[in-house]
């Protein structure tokens, strides 16, 4: 098996409270098993949490902490994990860290939600990233400048984030492609029965059909261009000219694959969205309609209580 071509590399694992093991049980025993592949402790890892207490995750299992983070060594990454909240004790030092460890150059990464903090930190400011599609409207509406991809990973020079979950998967392993080749991506990705690497080209979630594989491409684009324009609606006529067909064969195309028409489908992935809004945000309701493409107030919530029978205000009431 050839050397790799950098050496060894040191990984630190932030957690936060309620974060995601799956995703930081993924990340490890993906170069675990590069390893044990390769032959060799070219991997190694370190957790931290913001001021070195344990940490308890998302499930209730407690986590040890090898440091805090105002006392990390030196590492190759730092990847954030986070998930079901971006609040948690200690996070005014954890932001501050994420700042100076940014000021000096380091490479920082994010999982599921961690992307989140690392924008908070100032430290996506000027890059491309992703992060779980169910605070991808809250993200957007926080940070409208930043490039938010819908892809399942995302490595922009020093930054590397994913969605979370099996995307975490996905970006291990191209971690390890770069280090070592496809070959022992490959093997590693046999040994945990992972039959297709994913990479940064590849999209999350669009819409309210979760999964659209093995559906007409042209379908998948003019579904990525609606979840892409939420706020401001293609008409059907700008949705069929952009994949080559009429209106009429669009509308066939939804009713074969999504048993409803392109417009009933739009109007379902808009309103998904503003209950993200509602649910992650403190947007005013109004603010939430016209930023899923509503120009009245009323049209907006007669809409949501036919999708999901109940006005914005008590879904906004039920959240907060």
């Amino acid at each position: 098996m050839p050397e790799p071509i950098v050496p060894g590399r040191q990984f630190a694992f932030l957690l936060v409270d309620k974060f995601s093991l799956f995703a930081l049980a993924a990340a490890i025993d993906i170069v675990r098993s590069a390893n044990r592949l390769a032959g060799r402790d070219f991997y190694a890892w370190k957790t931290v949490s913001a001021n070195g207490d344990a940490v308890v995750a998302s499930n209730g299992l407690p986590q040890k902490i090898d440091f805090a983070i105002a006392d990390l060594p030196p590492v190759d990454i730092l990847f954030v994990c986070a998930d079901l909240t971006v609040e948690f004790p200690g996070k005014a030092k954890a932001i501050a860290a994420l700042r100076n460890l940014g000021r000096r150059g380091a490479a920082l990464g994010g999982f599921s939600v961690g992307p989140y903090l690392l924008a908070e930190a100032g430290q996506l400011d000027g890059y491309a990233c992703t992060i779980h599609w169910e605070h991808r409207a809250s993200f957007r509406e926080r940070f409208p400048d930043i490039e938010l991809t819908g892809s399942v990973f995302a490595i922009d020079r020093k930054r590397y984030t994913c969605a979370g979950g099996a995307t975490t998967i996905d970006l291990m392993l191209e971690i390890v492609r770069s280090d070592f080749g496809a070959g022992l991506a490959s093997e590693v990705a046999n040994q945990f029965q992972y039959e297709r690497i994913r990479s940064s080209t590849d999209r999350q979630r669009v819409g309210p059909e979760r999964d659209l594989t093995g559906k007409s491409q042209k379908l998948k684009k003019i579904v990525e261009l609606m979840a892409d324009r939420v706020d401001d609606p293609l008409t059907a006529v700008q949705l069929a000219n952009s994949v080559d067909l009429s209106v009429r064969q669009v509308e066939r195309l939804f009713l074969r694959h999504m048993n409803m028409t392109p417009g009933r489908y739009y109007m379902r992935l808009r309103l998904e969205r503003a209950r993200e809004l509602l649910r992650q945000t403190n947007l005013p309701i109004l603010d939430v309609a016209i930023a899923t493409g509503f120009t009245s107030h009323s049209y907006f919530a007669q809409s949501y209580r036919l999708q999901f029978g109940r006005p914005p205000s008590e879904e906004r009431r039920t959240t907060y």
